[in-house]
């Protein structure tokens, strides 16, 4: 059951947050959802002094979570989303195009189709028949990283895996792929 929103007194900030009371609920769970709002769930015979007591205990960390999630970059609409990928899937097929005709002038792999797409977790893939696929947001990082994706892909080609041999691969034409691959993690998306 949702309650209407409360405020907690948290080292001199007043902190609004949602409260639901939970009859699943065993014990009382914290949220710092996306924007820095805080969410309370607590099991439905918590009284109120007993979680005022459990969020005063843990103000430092709740204030720290809501700054750290008000820094982040706000997210896109959906239709935002949508028309960027509509606006950048051109320019991105080209890039990976002429990427792709440079480092396979060295591997010399066959593949079948190209395709760009608006994934929201993967900057690339590569199908077992042979298709590559790409994030469009290749043409927002930098040369490097879009330089590792596509050759990471290419070489899935060859080596369906990440063994030894796969590696070994990448590194012919990307050397220090594991510092570019550091980088794409922080950015929050992966490769299969």
């Amino acid at each position: 059951m949702l309650t209407p929103i409360n405020h907690a007194l948290l080292n001199g900030e007043l902190i609004p947050f949602d409260l639901t009371v939970s009859k699943k609920a065993k014990r009382m769970r914290i949220t710092i959802a996306y924007g820095g709002k805080l969410m309370v769930t607590i099991p439905k015979n918590m009284g109120a002094d007993r979680m005022r007591i459990f969020l005063l205990s843990k103000a430092n960390w709740i204030l720290t979570k809501i700054a750290y999630s008000k820094s982040l970059p706000e997210r896109k609409k959906e239709e935002d989303i949508e028309s960027e990928y509509l606006h950048f899937k051109e320019e991105a097929r080209l890039l990976v195009e002429k990427k792709i005709t440079k480092f396979n002038a060295l591997y010399n792999f066959t593949y079948k189709e190209i395709r760009i797409k608006n994934q929201k977790t993967l900057w690339g893939s590569c199908s077992r028949q042979g298709n590559l696929n790409f994030n469009y947001k290749l043409v927002l990082i930098s040369e490097q990283c879009a330089d590792y994706i596509v050759v990471h892909e290419l070489c899935h080609l060859r080596e369906f895996n990440h063994s030894y041999r796969f590696w070994n691969l990448v590194a012919q034409t990307i050397p220090h792929h594991k510092k570019i691959r550091k980088e794409l993690k922080e950015k929050g998306f992966s490769l299969s």
